[in-house]
Formats: structure tokens, sequence, C-alpha cells
């Protein structure tokens, strides 16, 4: 087992993954000893004005990716569905990505158009990729909580069977935030559950109780950032004191000069 799949693999501590969007990010939180941190699809598409979702990304995610896997921590990439409905260049890509060192990587069934893709071509994409990259943890991600589907326990359950046993190593459902069923999943499961934190869900601590294995952050940091940054510029144009604690230049050129 990789040292990275092993911190899924911790029985009431679960794995906290924030997710980064640049080099700054992924190093401030190295900085703070997280031991793994993700991408954030949402970041690196915004970072770079395009939209998320709709495998525009690609040379962002791998540009990135290969810089921030010379860090000192261990790296998931979020790589939407793979960039790619054609299972062999899902299963290509993901083998660049181990190449460079990446840890894991995040793949998504769900569709910019609201739709989920077809559970043959997921799992299709699952098996390549450990047949290709079989080091590489595959966090298998699937939206019908996301996308607010009807029944949606049901088509999750559906999917993760066939995505577990198509060989994901954990898998990841978003939207997912009664106890209940997140108590019941991970019964049933016979891989980590991977839960997306909200700040109306259950705390941390709750998560661990019920047994999940992994808590993303997802795009939240990168949100908070934007916010955070149009919260000053408005208070310095409003002539109101910055009361927000920030970086000096010299911590964030360190960061940099220093590596990750």
């Amino acid at each position: 087992m990789s040292s990275f799949a092993a911190l899924h693999h911790r029985p009431g501590a679960p794995l906290l993954l924030p997710n980064a969007w640049d080099h700054g990010s992924a190093a401030a939180l190295a900085g703070q000893g997280f031991p793994a941190i993700g991408t954030t699809s949402l970041g690196v598409a915004a970072a770079a004005g395009l939209p998320d979702g709709v495998a525009a990304t690609r040379e962002e995610t791998l540009r990135l990716a290969r810089r921030l896997a010379r860090g000192r921590f261990l790296l998931s990439v979020d790589v939407e569905g793979g960039f790619s409905d054609d299972p062999a260049e899902v299963a290509a890509l993901a083998v660049e990505l181990a190449e460079f060192g990446v840890a894991g990587i995040n793949l998504e069934d769900g569709r910019s158009d609201g739709t989920l893709a077809p559970v043959a071509l997921h799992t299709a994409k699952i098996a390549a990729v450990k047949a290709a990259a079989p080091g590489l943890f595959l966090n298998a991600r699937t939206d019908p909580y996301w996308l607010g589907l009807d029944r949606p326990e049901a088509e999750a359950w559906h999917r993760l069977a066939a995505y577990q046993q198509a060989g994901a190593d954990g898998v990841f459902v978003p939207g997912l935030a009664d106890p209940a069923a997140i108590g019941a999943l991970v019964q049933r499961l016979a891989v980590p559950l991977n839960v997306l934190h909200s700040p109306a869900g259950p705390a941390l601590a709750d998560l661990a109780a019920l047994g999940v294995a992994r808590v993303s952050l997802g795009s939240l940091l990168y949100r908070a950032a934007l916010a955070a940054a149009v919260d000053v510029a408005t208070a310095v144009r409003a002539g109101r004191p910055v009361t927000a604690e920030v970086p000096g230049y010299e911590e964030v050129q360190a960061l940099h000069r220093d590596g990750v």
C-alpha cells in the first residue's frame, strides 16, 4: 500500500485534503503541515480564465501537476472526467501524471450539461487507468447528489458498486451530507469513502465517527481567497482599515524560493 493510500485507512482519522490552485496556495498549505494536497479543477480553470468541467484545462492541469509533484507532500490531481471519453487517452494521462510523481487522481462521472456519464464508460476509464498506472490512487467520483437527481442514493450506489468493482481505490460522493446516509454507505462499501466538506454538513469529527476516510475541501479555499481579495480591495476603496491578516512580501517570496 502506498503512503497516500495508507492515509485513507486510519479509522477515526480521515484524511483532510485541502485543494490548491497554484504553486503559492499549495506551498502555503504544505507549510501548515498537511501531508497531502489536492488540486481544485474550478480553481485551476478560473485562474486560467477557462470554464470548469468542460475538458478545457488539460494542459493547465498537467503543467501545475508537474510543478507541484516535486513538492514535499503527496499530490492528488483533479482531472475532471479525464479530459476525454476515450479510456486509452485517460489512461495515457494517468501514466503521465504518475511519471511526474503524482500520488492520486480524482476522476468524475458528472458532465457539464447536468447529466452523468454512462456507467460502462466510466468503469472503462477506471479499469484502463488502473491497468496502465496501478500505483496511482484512483478516487472515482459520482455526482447524483451534486446534480440534484431524483433518488440520488439509489443512483449513487449503482455507480459506486460498479466503480469499486472496476478497480477504484476510493470513491467520492460530493453533495452527500446526511449523517445516516453517509454511515450506511460506509458500511456497504469495500473501499474508502470521500465526502466534500460542507459548512452546513457534519463536522470533521462527526465524519470521522461515521467512518469517512477522506474529506475534501474542493473549491472552498479558492472561493474564500477570491472573497478575501475583494473584501480588502473594497475596504481600501471605502476608506476602512484592512483588518485581515496577510502574509508579508518576503514570506510569500520564501514559499517559492524554498520550493514546496
